[in-house]
């Protein structure tokens, strides 16, 4: 597809050709597009939208319930008495057995979460 072409402007521009007589090998070449594309532009005037992908599952799921329960503890707490990112971070290691997971993820998940527990 050149650069700057949309994909219904494509789809337009091979059924164009289509008609003409061009084959759909000459159309590959031309446009520089597989054959499944040729066939689903001469199918349909418009491209199918993209399906969104499935939600992954991470690999902090089995430990969510564990950093929420901290949180919620932290609400009754003194304010110096808190868990820090940090904190939270070395007890899922140290108590949980978190080995996988890095404290990037943990700490965009707290901070995620801290909206609800400190707001």
């Amino acid at each position: 597809m050149p650069p700057g072409q949309s994909k219904v402007e494509l789809y337009a521009a091979l059924r164009r050709d289509a008609r003409e007589g061009m084959s759909n090998r000459a159309l590959e070449r031309k446009y520089r597009v597989g054959w499944r594309t040729v066939q689903k532009a001469l199918s349909s005037a418009w491209p199918q939208p993209r399906e969104p992908y499935a939600p992954r599952r991470s690999k902090l799921d089995p430990f969510k319930p564990v950093i929420d329960q901290m949180l919620r503890a932290d609400l009754n707490a003194p304010r110096k008495q808190r868990h820090t990112v940090v904190r939270i971070y070395r007890r899922l290691i140290n108590e949980h057995a978190m080995d996988d997971v890095s404290y990037q993820v943990v700490r965009a998940y707290v901070a995620k979460r801290c909206q609800w527990c400190r707001a």
